[in-house]
């Protein structure tokens, strides 16, 4: 396929998120009901999705000059693909969990929505990005919108402290990062990823200089996925920041910038002069794995705010994907890479069941915050714990749940990598095991523990928005557990480009998925009502 419109389909998706971004502003102007924004800002992000299947099932070759412009800066491959899935996928869910947020706490805005497209593009991009300046764009346009969602409570002292933070330290880490990248471009001269692996393969790099690069361009992504000891802003962002945006932060910005540190790590630098060094980037990252899983875990045993326990177990399962990235160096097979990928997917699907059961969870308008404000949940409203036991259950690795699969490939890989990565693998597992007293906690509460005398007793919020998520993520933790080699199949896909296109077992489930969501969603909206307030009485 050659010409102009061939040109445009290798960024189509991101030019419908784009595009929908800006038609987001003037629906924002005539919209009745703002949660009606919602649901249009996820059927943007999931066309961008489906667009970027079709490009995996029928890729565009196309020449001429803006093939060539596209090319250089942005990939079309099937990396990209999966990203954009993981990525719009992840951004929907969050935009439906918003619809019932919003309008619960009297936080409805129009410009969430706008915010939360053009960020989404930023991820979008970030994780196609072939070139170091595209790559510095694309990841400040991600996070100038998470800035402004973090502190989008205006009358919470919390966000507002949580964005501040947020921001001094990663305008700080974007700094730290741009001068690694001009380092870079000084010691190979050239800002392409593929030309600078080029240079690096070829051994004409000046080798203090591209170290020294590397260690800076670590410092500066390592921050992005909150790895220990770069992870101060974390805690306090994902405390202060509405739900919603909270589970955007946990989920769509791990998967880009582990998208981007796959392209600069193991496709440009990548070469085995280079990492191999004792100071090369592979051990850096073994060390910031195995402090980050150590740290994040133990931190997250000692918290009272459940979003601050979520916000370490982030950390810790950024530990366990920086294990994965450099087994996925270590082993040829591309069963690292498979690992990593899976990983990111059921840690996605995982996350955003948790949260969006902890959003159902209040009483009289007060967003569950504290394990109390989850006391007897379980035992009184079954159609909210259940749910909430499967992400949390998914998130500390229980088996048949998906988040299992995912520590158990991860783990395998680094095995056989061997070396290093085999202890490391230990202190994986080990903390792991650690790590389950924190989740278990969170079903002793909801299933064994009643609400103090007096304390007002937590009624499920009423929204079909929040009801879709929770059905649409519930069937992927379970269904990922179930049948694990499915989806391992289908990512060893994007390690292995030679490997025969295969989708059928994803279609039939996003299916199956979306159309459940959208029954279960249409029947808790019928059922009327925000929360049954006649039902929220002090515990006697």
């Amino acid at each position: 396929m050659t010409g102009d419109f061939a040109s445009f389909m290798l960024v189509a998706p991101l030019l419908v998120v784009a595009f929908g971004g800006l038609a987001m502003m003037l629906a924002d102007a005539f919209a009745k009901e703002r949660a009606e924004l919602s649901i249009v800002s996820a059927v943007i992000l999931l066309a961008a999705a489906a667009i970027s299947l079709g490009l995996w099932f029928n890729p565009v070759s196309a020449t001429g000059e803006n093939a060539e412009l596209f090319t250089a800066y942005l990939a079309s491959d099937r990396l990209a693909h999966f990203l954009d899935l993981v990525i719009c996928g992840g951004a929907a869910l969050a935009a439906l969990l918003a619809g019932g947020y919003l309008r619960e706490y009297g936080l409805e805005r129009g410009e969430f929505y706008v915010i939360l497209l053009f960020s989404a593009f930023g991820a979008m991009a970030l994780g196609r990005a072939t070139d170091l300046l595209s790559l510095f764009v694309a990841l400040e346009t991600m996070s100038l919108g998470i800035y402004g969602l973090v502190a989008f409570r205006r009358s919470s002292p919390k966000a507002a402290e949580g964005a501040l933070k947020y921001f001094l330290l990663g305008s700080f880490a974007s700094a730290v990062l741009l001068f690694g990248m001009s380092l870079l471009y000084g010691a190979t001269g050239h800002t392409n990823l593929t030309e600078i692996a080029a240079v690096v393969t070829a051994g004409d790099a000046e080798p203090n200089i591209l170290l020294l690069s590397m260690l800076l361009l670590v410092v500066g992504l390592a921050f992005k996925v909150s790895a220990v000891p770069f992870h101060a802003w974390a805690p306090d962002a994902y405390e202060g920041a509405v739900t919603p945006v909270t589970t955007y932060m946990a989920v769509v910005v791990k998967a880009a910038v582990f998208g981007v540190m796959i392209r600069v790590f193991l496709v440009a630098l990548g070469d085995e002069s280079v990492a191999n060094a004792d100071s090369g980037w592979p051990p850096a990252f073994a060390g910031l794995a195995a402090i980050t899983l150590v740290f994040g875990n133990l931190a997250a045993l000692i918290q009272k705010s459940i979003k601050r326990m979520l916000a370490y177990s982030s950390i810790s399962h950024a530990g366990f994907m920086l294990l994965g990235l450099v087994a996925a160096w270590k082993t040829d097979s591309g069963v690292g890479l498979s690992a990593l990928l899976y990983y990111l997917a059921a840690y996605t699907v995982s996350n955003v069941l948790a949260f969006a059961s902890l959003i159902l969870v209040g009483s009289r308008g007060k967003e569950a915050v504290s394990y109390d404000d989850l006391a007897g949940v379980g035992r009184r409203h079954p159609w909210v714990g259940v749910p909430m036991a499967l992400g949390v259950l998914s998130l500390m690795g229980f088996p048949p749940l998906a988040g299992f699969f995912g520590k158990y490939y991860v783990i395998l890989a680094a095995v056989e990598g061997g070396g290093g990565l085999v202890w490391l693998s230990v202190l994986a597992v080990i903390f792991s095991a650690v790590g389950a007293y924190y989740y278990l906690r969170v079903l002793v509460v909801m299933y064994m523990k009643e609400p103090e005398e007096g304390a007002p007793i937590a009624v499920p919020m009423r929204s079909g928005h929040v009801t879709a998520v929770i059905v649409i993520a519930s069937y992927f933790v379970v269904r990922m557990g179930l049948t694990p080699e499915d989806y391992l199949a289908l990512v060893s896909q994007v390690a292995d480009p030679t490997q025969a296109v295969e989708w059928t077992t994803f279609l039939y489930d996003a299916g199956i998925a979306l159309v459940a969501g959208g029954v279960a969603g249409a029947l808790a909206t019928m059922g009327g009502g925000s929360r049954d307030e006649s039902a929220a009485e002090p515990a006697a």
